[in-house]
C-alpha cells in the first residue's frame, strides 16, 4: 500500500508509474516531520524520491488546489480510511463511524450520528451537563487560587465528565479507569507497526507485540461497557433527565428498522469514537489555547476584556452568553490554524484515481498534511505568528469550504461531531478567561513553556501546563 502526502505541485517532474511495495523508506509520523519539505524546498528543487511504501511531493505551489482535489473533486474515490493493526482492534474490526469503509453501513451509521446523537437539538440538551461540570471546574480552581494547578489535568477531568455524562447520562464508578484505559488505547492504536508498512507479511502481524496489548485492553474496556450496556437496558433515563447515547443506540438497536443491524460491538465501537474524538481533541485544544495566551498577553488582555465585558458582573455564564464573544472565536480558530488536533488527516483510495496529474493507485494513503497548511505563508501573513485578527471580516470558516483551513475535515468525511467538540471548548474557555487571572509559576516565564507536540492520533502538547489562577474580582463594589 502507498502512502501518498499531499503537499504541492511540482511541475518539472514526470508522474510514473508506482513501483511494487517492497522498497523501503521511513513511515509518515506527522507534523514537524512534514515541514522541511512542505515549507523549504524550492519550486526548482526536486524532493527525494522513494518508492513503495512512501512518497512525498513537496515545493512551494497550489498545496490548496491539491488538497482541493483529493477532498473534492475526487472525494468519492478517496473515501476510506488506511487500515491499521490498531484501529481495527480497538473499532471492533471497523465497524463504528470515523474508521468505517465508506460503504452503505457507514453512510446508514454516519445518519444515525448527525440526525439522533449529536443533533443540534441533543447538542443544545446537553448543556446543562456541560455548565454543571464548568462549575465544578471553577470551584476547583477556585480552591487553589494562588497556587500552581496542572490546568492540564483540570481541563481533560472536565472534558472527560462531559462526554461521560453524555454517553452513559452519568459519570461511571469505573470512570476514572475507563478514560485511563481509553486514552492508552488511543495512543497505542495511533503508534507506527512495521506490520502496517507490511500489511501482507503474516509474521509481522504475528510477532506484533502492541496487537496483543490492544486485544488486552480491548477485553478490559469490553468488561466495563458491557456492564454500562446492560445496566442501561435495565433503567432507560439519564440523569439529566432526556435520553443519553447510549439510550439513543439501544433504541436504534431495538426497532429493527435499520438496513444493517447493529449489536453490542457496534455500540461500542460508536462509544469508542465519541470518547477519542470527543475528550482528546476538546481538551486538547483548550491546553494549546491557554498556553498561546500566556504566551500572547496582547491577546489575553483583548479576549478577557472581552468576556468581561460581555458578561458584566455575572456568577453565572450561559451558553447564549456566548453568541456576542466574537474574538474568542478568533482566537480558537487561530489555535486551531496553528495547532490542529489531528495534524494529518489519512484517506485511503478506493480506486484508481489522477490527483495534481499524478496517478494514484487503488489502496494507496493519502495523508493531508493539515499541520503545514495552517503555517503556510501563501496563505497566511507571517504564519507563526498567533495572530486572531486575521479571521476578523473572512469569510473563512470550519465547514470544509476553505482548503487550506481544514481542522475538521472536509468532504464526506468532516468530522460529524463538530458542533458538539465546539460546545464543549467555548464554555470552560470562557470560564476560564472570566473567572481567573493567570501568571507563570515562580521563577517561569510564559516563554518557558513547552510548545512541542506529541505525535500520535491527536495532536497535544509534549508537557502538562503549569499556571497560577488568581480570582477575578468582577463586582469590585463588594
Amino acid at each position: 500500500m502507498e502512502d501518498i502526502q499531499i503537499s504541492e505541485k511540482i511541475p518539472e517532474i514526470t508522474p510514473k508509474p508506482a513501483k511494487a511495495a517492497g522498497d523501503w523508506a521511513p513511515p509518515p509520523l506527522g507534523g514537524r516531520a512534514f515541514t522541511p519539505c512542505t515549507q523549504e524546498t524550492s519550486p526548482k528543487v526536486r524532493p527525494p524520491r522513494v518508492s513503495g511504501a512512501w512518497r512525498s511531493f513537496s515545493s512551494r505551489h497550489f498545496i490548496t488546489e491539491a488538497t482541493k482535489e483529493v477532498l473534492k473533486t475526487q472525494d468519492p474515490a478517496c473515501a476510506d480510511r488506511p487500515e491499521s493493526n490498531g484501529s481495527k482492534i480497538m473499532w471492533y474490526g471497523y465497524i463504528d463511524i470515523a474508521f468505517s469503509p465508506h460503504s452503505e453501513y457507514w453512510r446508514q451509521m454516519r445518519k444515525i450520528c448527525i440526525l439522533e446523537l449529536l443533533s443540534a437539538k441533543n447538542v443544545k440538551s446537553f448543556g446543562s451537563i456541560r455548565q454543571d461540570e464548568v462549575s465544578r471546574l471553577v470551584k476547583s480552581l477556585q480552591s487553589s487560587s494562588g497556587e500552581a494547578i496542572n490546568l492540564t489535568k483540570k481541563v481533560f477531568a472536565f472534558t472527560s465528565s462531559v462526554i461521560c455524562r453524555s454517553a452513559f447520562g452519568k459519570v461511571t464508578r469505573d470512570n476514572d479507569t475507563l478514560i485511563a484505559l481509553l486514552r492508552k488505547a488511543v495512543t497505542m492504536a495511533g503508534a507506527f507497526e512495521l506490520a502496517d508498512l507490511f500489511p501482507s507479511s503474516k509474521l509481522l502481524h504475528v510477532l506484533s507485540w502492541n496487537k496483543y496489548k490492544l486485544l488486552r485492553m480491548r477485553r478490559k474496556l469490553d468488561m466495563i461497557l458491557d456492564v454500562i450496556l446492560e445496566e442501561h437496558k435495565l433503567k432507560q433515563s439519564g440523569e439529566f433527565g432526556g435520553e443519553d447515547i447510549v439510550d439513543v443506540l439501544l433504541r436504534m438497536q431495538k426497532t429493527g428498522d435499520l438496513q444493517f443491524p447493529i449489536n453490542n460491538d457496534n455500540i461500542k465501537a460508536i462509544l469508542f469514537d465519541m470518547f477519542s474524538a470527543g475528550t482528546e481533541t476538546s481538551s486538547t485544544t483548550i491546553d494549546w489555547t491557554m498556553a498561546e495566551l500566556m504566551r500572547n498577553p496582547r491577546v489575553m488582555a483583548k479576549v478577557q476584556a472581552e468576556v468581561r465585558e460581555a458578561f458584566k458582573g455575572k456568577t453565572t455564564v450561559e451558553e447564549s452568553d456566548l453568541q456576542a464573544l466574537t474574538y474568542l472565536k478568533f482566537v480558537i480558530k487561530e489555535t486551531f490554524r496553528l495547532h490542529p488536533p489531528i495534524a494529518l488527516l489519512p484517506r485511503a483510495c478506493r480506486e484508481e484515481c489522477k490527483v495534481d496529474g499524478y496517478t494514484i493507485p487503488l489502496r494507496s494513503k493519502v495523508l493531508i498534511n493539515i499541520w503545514a497548511m495552517g503555517r503556510d505563508p501563501e496563505y497566511w501573513h507571517q504564519p507563526e505568528t498567533f495572530q486572531p485578527e486575521r479571521f476578523d471580516n473572512s469569510s473563512t470558516d470550519f465547514l470544509g469550504n476553505n482548503f487550506e483551513y481544514i481542522p475538521f475535515g472536509a468532504g464526506r468525511r468532516i468530522c460529524p461531531g463538530m458542533n458538539f467538540g465546539l460546545a464543549n471548548m467555548e464554555l470552560p474557555l470562557a470560564h476560564l478567561l472570566y473567572h481567573f487571572d493567570w501568571k507563570m509559576p515562580k521563577g517561569m516565564s510564559p516563554d518557558d513553556i513547552d510548545m512541542r507536540e506529541v505525535e500520535g492520533l491527536v495532536f497535544s502538547r509534549k508537557n502538562d501546563l503549569f499556571l497560577i489562577p488568581t480570582v477575578y474580582n468582577y463586582n469590585p463594589s463588594n
